[in-house]
């Protein structure tokens, strides 16, 4: 049997015709729109931030005093800026942040006359102090740690500079954040995500997956300079300048810091953040004082100071020497040390946050 088959009329005929002309047409243009759009995120990666220099500059300290903190951070942002034939001047946005670490409170913190010494030098190179603010985690351990004044002088500055906390809920927006699955009620205790998210969600489960990151260190600066402070982490093995420009910058992360399969991987993809790393500058921490076992909680019997002061663009290579510090002061009073392969540097290097290696380190001293 013959399968039939129906006839168009040829005004019908023509039509499908053009339209098939049409439509290969489109199909040809979108092709190339997309092999456009491709190679604009090629350029796009082409355009990622350099990866950090292996240079560590230090100073050796004769007093822990505002002077001594001065000249140290001076002649180190000097020679930062000769190495890297580019200065510290403002952009056009005309702002800078100082990310401080508060969260083990006033025994360890980062050190107020650093901090100070900062914005002095940042004032030599055109900020006034309305430019410059200071931001951290929880308003009553920036309170404690000496970054805001009683509540009774109803201020919000240290030194004339505005310090803000990111438990306000003020500075995240609900379009900026990291997606984790790993939810609130998986960690070891159960979490109120609703205080720990500043945002309202569809359901309780998106919320809980969702960590909103600081809207002022992404889009307000010309650039933002990490102050850290030191000590060993039961989960993540180091807690410094990694940490406290991810973990302790963002909202929701209570739930990472009892999962040592998810920790290590949420820190590397939050400091690998384009927008964050952009404008992440340099890490600047004293060593007056950290804590080498029973961090981050503040224990004054497991506190090391040494008179120096370390500056790096290489977050990683910082964790990585003082974990090598930690160590040594560990093995002397009889703990175990720290893990040898600690996931939060490798997965850090991986994602090109700088490389671990000491042995690759360029120690450059100051003084």
């Amino acid at each position: 049997m013959t399968k039939a088959f129906p006839i168009f009329p040829s005004f019908l005929l023509r039509r499908i015709l053009r339209f098939e002309i049409v439509a290969a047409l489109i199909v040809l243009l979108v092709g190339s729109i997309e092999t456009l759009r491709a190679q604009d995120q090629l350029d796009l990666f082409a355009e990622a931030p350099a990866p950090p220099s292996n240079r560590v500059f230090e100073y050796r300290l004769s007093d822990f005093d505002l002077a001594h903190y001065s000249d140290a951070v001076e002649d180190m942002i000097n020679l930062f800026e000769q190495a890297n034939d580019k200065k510290l001047q403002k952009g056009e946005k005309g702002r800078v942040g100082l990310k401080v670490y508060s969260d083990s409170g006033p025994g360890l913190s980062t050190p107020e006359p650093l901090v100070e010494a900062v914005v002095l030098a940042l004032e030599k190179r055109g900020f006034v102090r309305n430019e410059i603010f200071i931001i951290g985690m929880n308003a009553i351990k920036l309170r404690d740690s000496g970054f805001l004044p009683p509540l009774s002088k109803r201020a919000y500055d240290f030194h004339q500079v505005f310090v803000r906390s990111l438990d306000s809920g003020q500075y995240y927006h609900e379009k900026w954040f990291y997606d984790s699955p790993l939810p609130a009620k998986s960690a070891k205790y159960w979490i109120d995500v609703a205080s720990e998210n500043p945002f309202p969600a569809k359901d309780e489960d998106e919320l809980a997956r969702k960590s909103y990151l600081p809207v002022p260190l992404l889009h307000e600066v010309d650039f933002w300079i990490n102050l850290p402070c030191y000590s060993d982490h039961p989960v993540l093995g180091v807690n410094g300048a990694l940490m406290n420009a991810t973990l302790w910058n963002a909202s929701n992360t209570t739930r990472f810091l009892n999962s040592p399969a998810n920790a290590p991987v949420a820190v590397a993809e939050m400091g690998a953040i384009p927008e964050l790393r952009e404008t992440w500058q340099l890490n600047i921490v004293s060593l007056e004082r950290y804590q080498y076992i029973g961090g981050p909680i503040f224990n004054s019997l497991y506190t090391v100071s040494e008179p120096y002061v370390l500056l790096s663009d290489n977050p990683v290579m910082l964790d990585s020497l003082m974990a090598e510090r930690i160590n040594r002061h560990r093995s002397k009073n009889g703990f175990a040390p720290l893990p040898e392969q600690m996931k939060i540097l490798e997965f850090s290097e991986q994602l090109g946050l700088g490389d671990r290696d000491i042995a690759l380190m360029d120690l450059i001293r100051a003084n």
